[in-house]
């Protein structure tokens, strides 16, 4: 159960289902006005917290920096959107909605007790707590000569919404390296050798005379020569050339971002009925 000491926590923190899983972050916390305990919390979802869904934290618990409520994140995420009045307040039946869709029993919790359906008996829902780190006191509304929320006799107190803008990391893919085999064709050009026979005829003379004339004067032989010749030969060698690798850059953008935000008014009525807005 949270507590009333515990809303700074709670604001503005991550919540977590009860598998552990984030849903969003913490946006508001609304009190009942009976008990001026901390019945609900508004969690904003989707991209950049565009939207705002309700959830009971009655039974829900601070752990470690973020908040854990007792339902899941589908069920947080698709929470019927329901309708907050200028005072900060849900209305009983925006209320009763919503614990019919948790499935939580609307008499289940003792504040309820005190709940009635006349408008001038009791309180008809809850008031938001304030978004700057410190709970917004509860009000309550009775009827047109009271007071509501943080005003009192001597003054009002006028309030308006900020609009934060945060960023949530998603992931947009992924990129991986993979490494295959491709069969290329290569041509090279290298100069090889051939031995070819040439017949060489020379005249005797007085210096090759003694050989020329050694041996019988006619006679048959035979005279033999080895042809040589040059082949190309093909081999390959595995080589490394390069290492490769995936890194990432980051690079930064500006982007737009619209919203609404609330602001409170206060006009003053003179006697004769004119008023004058500031």
């Amino acid at each position: 159960m949270i507590t009333k000491e515990q809303i700074p926590e709670v604001l503005d923190h991550q919540v977590y289902d009860a598998e552990g899983k984030k849903i969003g972050e913490a946006g508001h916390v609304f009190l009942d006005d009976v008990t001026g305990q901390p019945e609900w919390a508004s969690v904003r979802t989707g991209l950049f917290g565009s939207h705002e869904t309700f959830v009971p934290i009655h039974d829900a618990a601070m752990v470690e920096d973020h908040l854990e409520v007792p339902y899941s994140k589908d069920q947080v995420k698709d929470a019927p959107h329901v309708d907050v009045d200028q005072g900060g307040h849900l209305s009983e039946q925006e209320e009763r909605r919503l614990y019919d869709y948790y499935g939580v029993d609307w008499g289940g919790y003792g504040q309820e007790a005190g709940r009635t359906d006349t408008a001038a008996a009791g309180t008809t829902g809850t008031a938001a707590a304030g978004t700057a780190g410190t709970a917004g006191t509860a009000g309550s509304r009775t009827g047109a000569g009271g007071t509501r929320g943080r005003d009192r006799d001597e003054a009002m107190t006028r309030s308006e919404e900020e609009m934060r803008v945060g960023v949530e990391r998603q992931e947009t893919g992924k990129a991986r390296l993979r490494k295959y085999v491709v069969t290329e064709d290569v041509q090279k050009t290298v100069p090889v050798r051939r031995e070819e026979v040439r017949v060489e005829r020379e005249p005797i003379t007085e210096e090759n005379r003694g050989e020329a004339m050694s041996g019988p004067e006619i006679s048959e032989g035979e005279y033999e020569v080895t042809l040589h010749e040059e082949r190309p030969v093909v081999e390959t060698e595995v080589r490394p050339v390069e290492r490769v690798r995936l890194t990432t850059d980051e690079r930064t953008e500006e982007e737009t971002v619209e919203g609404q935000v609330r602001k409170e008014r206060i006009e003053e009525e003179a006697d004769d009925k004119r008023r004058r807005r500031r």
